[in-house]
């Protein structure tokens, strides 16, 4: 189920005691009473669950770790939540799916809000929750009856599931509206009492240097119009915060803000993924899909690297934004949109159009409002003012034993003097690598990476003496880019511009094993 379709369900869903829905002739008699749940779910259909449902009680234990070993193996390293985190939250999920064998649907339906809630606050993306609910099913098929269950009791704990997301999507996403207009009220107040002149922190951004003031000052200007907007930036720098911070200074910052990376879809698939597609459209089209433009009606459209689009889809879009037009895949009429279009790359916008990875005609449609974030290496005044921000954030994200009061004056003259080369993002996991491996109330040199507690303050990144080889400089590239990311190889790859296959040869090449 997508995120369009699972909210045009909640939009389209029946409430309790509304006209009841015929069932398909094969599953109930023409004379059974109006499903009350959603208009999906019989009385007769809760009690016909009951004994799986006391089942998946009984073995609580063993249906949650084989759900958590789904999830771990399934999500890896993208994984919002820690094992204890997941334990807790899915726990209590999995208590309340179980506890409906008491015939309590209004009690399920509370419990199942507070874990929507959770998730929210927790900042789990939506696409996850959703594919966590489809592992859970698949972990709970693990206590079904081998036999003696009828194909109708399957359909049953389906529709149960749907219920449960309807449930959940509903809570998740009146916490994100709420949260997200509490910060930005409170941002709107913030800005309001400062001169552009005084600005430290803009909408999520964090920097009090000229190129970050200025940029500021290009936000503001951007967000007074409903124009297309292309984000210029180095991997790691920022540009979806820099959409974001558009999206909230404008007249509509409650509107939908919705965003995709090209490079994380294939070329195939992003045109069904942005224009929506028709039931029947291609093999696999068993519902219509919205798509990403009419998800985003009336607010804000981010599409980051969009030099990975194919030629095609690149033109479709430039079809879009000149007719405000989107028709489907399989439809043979156009449907209006009302959204505003934020593009990025981390490439020269000049050099992908020579190299043909960017259309030039769609490349001067964007062209009209540029904003280039300025990589770190170009404003490493704001060092300081970045860690302190990311030791705040990861006090309340990772709530560790002995909270982090601040980082000494070694450790913080070593992270000014490093260059980089994965930005904003390569300081986050920097500062949450000292977290995990610190443990103390003040980050010191000894907790930094390698890389920068050796570094000399003459020379930070060459060593005394003679320059190195070309291969030892290649080595510790590679190995920079994989510390970055965590060792997860995909972005290390994106992060040194080459393939994965290319990367995998380089690890084994310089025997890098992370």
């Amino acid at each position: 189920m997508t995120l369009a379709v699972c909210i045009a369900s909640m939009a389209t869903a029946a409430p309790c005691g509304a006209l009841p829905v015929k069932p398909e002739s094969d599953l109930r008699p023409a004379a059974a009473k109006p499903p009350l749940y959603f208009n999906l779910l019989f009385e007769e259909e809760l009690l016909e669950l009951r004994p799986i449902l006391q089942e998946i009680a009984r073995r609580r234990g063993e249906v949650l770790e084989e759900w958590r070993r789904l999830y771990g193996f399934y999500f890896g390293e993208t994984r919002a939540l820690a094992e204890p985190e997941f334990l807790r939250i899915y726990g209590a999920d999995l208590d309340a799916t179980a506890g409906l064998a008491g015939g309590d649907f209004h009690r399920f339906a509370a419990e199942v809000h507070k874990v929507g809630e959770q998730l929210a606050a927790r900042g789990v993306r939506f696409a996850e929750v959703i594919a966590s609910m489809h592992l859970f099913e698949q972990a709970a098929s693990r206590v079904f009856p081998p036999s003696g269950t009828s194909p109708h009791t399957y359909v049953v704990f389906d529709k149960l599931s749907h219920c449960r997301m309807i449930v959940l999507a509903e809570a998740y996403f009146r916490s994100t509206s709420a949260v997200a207009a509490t910060r930005i009220q409170g941002l709107e107040r913030d800005a309001a009492a400062l001169s552009p002149a005084a600005r430290t922190r803009f909408h999520g951004l964090v920097g009090a240097s000229a190129p970050m003031r200025q940029l500021y000052e290009r936000i503001e200007a951007a967000a007074a119009t409903r124009g297309t907007v292309l984000i210029v930036g180095e991997s790691g720098t920022g540009k979806e915060l820099v959409a974001r911070a558009i999206h909230e200074c404008a007249s509509s910052p409650r509107a939908p803000f919705v965003a995709l990376n090209c490079a994380a879809i294939p070329r195939e698939l992003i045109e069904s993924e942005l224009f929506g597609y028709k039931r029947g459209a291609f093999s696999g089209a068993a519902t219509e899909y919205l798509g990403l433009f009419r998800a985003a009606e009336g607010g804000t459209l981010f599409l980051d690297e969009i030099t990975e689009m194919s030629a095609e889809t690149q033109s479709k879009l430039l079809r879009m934004i000149q007719e405000r037009m989107v028709r489907p895949v399989g439809s043979t009429s156009e449907v209006a949109v009302d959204v505003r279009l934020i593009a990025s790359t981390n490439r020269d916008p000049e050099q992908a159009v020579s190299e043909g990875q960017l259309r030039r005609d769609l490349y001067y449609r964007l062209h009209v409002n540029v904003l280039k974030v300025p990589p770190l290496r170009d404003r490493s005044e704001d060092v300081p003012l970045l860690a302190e921000h990311f030791v705040e954030l990861f006090n309340e994200k990772l709530r560790p034993t002995v909270p982090v009061l601040g980082i000494d004056r070694e450790a913080l003259a070593a992270l000014q003097r490093y260059p980089w080369p994965g930005n904003v993002r390569e300081l986050a996991n920097t500062i949450e690598a000292a977290f995990t491996f610190g443990r103390s109330e003040t980050i010191r040199l000894h907790h930094l990476w390698p890389e920068l507690s050796h570094q000399s303050p003459a020379e930070p990144m060459a060593p005394p003496g003679a320059l190195p080889t070309f291969a030892d400089a290649e080595r510790e590239l590679v190995q920079r880019a994989l510390m970055t990311t965590f060792g997860n190889k995909v972005q290390a790859a994106k992060l040194l511009r080459i393939s994965r296959k290319k990367l995998y040869a380089k690890i084994a090449k310089y025997r890098l094993q992370r």
